[in-house]
């Protein structure tokens, strides 16, 4: 490997001169500053101060979940970012509660509600709001984190959902009208050879979609009607980005993959990839970021592994103080190869709660199994259920191959569940198995709003 070469996330990266993130350029703007450098970097840490002293007040002021949550703190007693840190968490469960007591503004200037199932459950739903000005920040996010992708006159095939008024599609076609790029809203993909023939049809240059939706498209007998060379770049977003499925997009179509963190929380866009293609760069002007310990809460240093927290310092219709993300990632301390002074977070690669513990210490996350199971050619989703007794337990496991099954794909599936070290080390203590897997031509839809996740029906110990 050339000397200039890096790897990240177990992608190699070819070593050259990047671009600087589209976002600094944004972020001063937004702040006011001319300033680049560290200088820059003071700049963006005193503005986040500042709104974060105001959105302490207007909550208070506004929010009556907030008045009762942080009592009588006021935004004047936060000296400094790291103050933040004595500031009670928001959790997914507060606004399952009550997302009625969150509200800062009256229900007439609530443009759009998003209801989240997380569990796939409405008992479990959270309800998330904004105002027209709220979704005008995402549009504004948007617009410029796309420049990193696409250049004026080009095409943009959206596999997200976008038949209303402030969804992603609906949001993002905007955006993109506004830097002379045509956004095609699609909706998630139901029907991969006729998406492929939609591709081709409007000689698509650059693709949003959920990782393994995308995926199905370059595994899909018609995927060769695709040229190589056609798709220059690819967004993936809306659920964990494995590894394996960015390989396969690059190899097969030779363009760029670029990977968003975002969620209905933080107004649907929060961070993404530049065109180094390692870590996401985060809207610093919007969101205040933190990574803590999710066992005691307390902050951990940079490069350390830890929970997404964040702050939003712009929103009006349901801002949120330290809401509590579930997602595992860390700040990248190197300077990126683009230049920028932003902070970069890691690709995230799994939730707090996505770990299942199998036999003794053993634990097994979606992390493990994707990157075993996805390089396995002509798979293209897959479900992994644990039961048991208490006594043994056994992992049943079902492939998805489509209308093409690969004869060898669940042997092939075996061996490499057998060499996930959690497995392997469960499978060895007698007391945990796999059973016979099986392979599936029924169209599993993953559609992004429930992440992909390890089924555990074993019975109460």
């Amino acid at each position: 490997m050339p000397e200039e070469n890096r790897v990240y996330n177990g992608i190699v990266r070819e070593g050259k001169e990047m671009e600087l993130t589209p976002l600094e350029p944004w972020i001063r703007a937004k702040i006011g500053t001319s300033a680049t450098g560290a200088d820059l970097r003071r700049e963006i840490d005193r503005h986040q101060l500042a709104k974060l002293r105001k959105t302490v007040d207007y909550v208070r002021a506004h929010s009556p979940f907030y008045r009762e949550l942080l009592g009588g703190v006021r935004g004047s007693e936060i000296r400094e970012l790291a103050d933040i840190a004595h500031l009670p968490f928001t959790t997914a469960g507060d606004i399952q509660e009550n997302d009625l007591r969150f509200l800062c503004v009256s229900r007439d200037e609530i443009s759009r509600v998003v209801t989240l199932n997380t569990s796939g459950t409405t008992a479990d739903a959270k309800r998330i709001h904004f105002t027209e000005d709220d979704l005008e920040l995402t549009t504004d996010l948007f617009h410029h984190g796309m420049k990193a992708l696409v250049r004026p006159g080009q095409r943009v095939m959206i596999l997200m959902p976008g038949d209303r008024h402030g969804t992603i599609g609906d949001l993002m076609v905007k955006a993109l009208r506004r830097m002379d790029v045509r956004g095609i809203p699609h909706g998630i993909v139901l029907d991969s050879g006729r998406t492929i023939a939609g591709i081709v049809e409007n000689e698509a240059d650059c693709l949003i979609g959920i990782p393994v939706q995308v995926l199905g498209l370059v595994r899909h007998r018609d995927a060769r009607a695709i040229p190589k060379g056609m798709i220059k770049s690819v967004l993936l977003s809306a659920d964990y980005v494995p590894t394996a499925i960015v390989s396969e997009i690059q190899s097969a179509w030779g363009c760029a993959v670029f990977n968003h963190y975002g969620m209905t929380e933080m107004g649907l866009g929060a961070a993404v990839d530049c065109r180094a293609l390692c870590g996401y760069h985060i809207r610093e002007a919007d969101l205040l970021f933190e990574i803590i310990d999710p066992h005691t809460g307390k902050p951990v240093p940079d490069g350390e592994t830890g929970e997404v927290v964040f702050t939003t310092l712009t929103r009006r219709g349901m801002p949120l103080v330290r809401y509590r993300t579930g997602d595992l990632s860390r700040f990248v301390t190197a300077p990126c190869p683009c230049g920028t002074v932003l902070k970069r977070l890691e690709w995230v690669k799994g939730r707090l709660a996505g770990g299942i513990r199998l036999c003794g210490d053993s634990v097994l996350t979606v992390a493990d199994l994707d990157e075993a199971l996805f390089p396995l050619p002509g798979l293209l989703n897959f479900r992994v259920e644990i039961s048991g007794n208490g006594t043994t337990d056994a992992m049943v496991v079902t492939v998805y191959c489509g209308d093409d099954p690969v004869p060898e794909l669940c042997s092939l599936a075996a061996k490499s569940l057998e060499a996930i070290p959690a497995i392997r080390a469960a499978v060895d203590s007698r007391r945990f198995s796999i059973a016979p897997i099986r392979a599936s031509s029924e169209n599993w839809i993953s559609t992004g709003s429930i992440k992909r996740k390890i089924i555990d029906s074993r019975e109460e110990r």
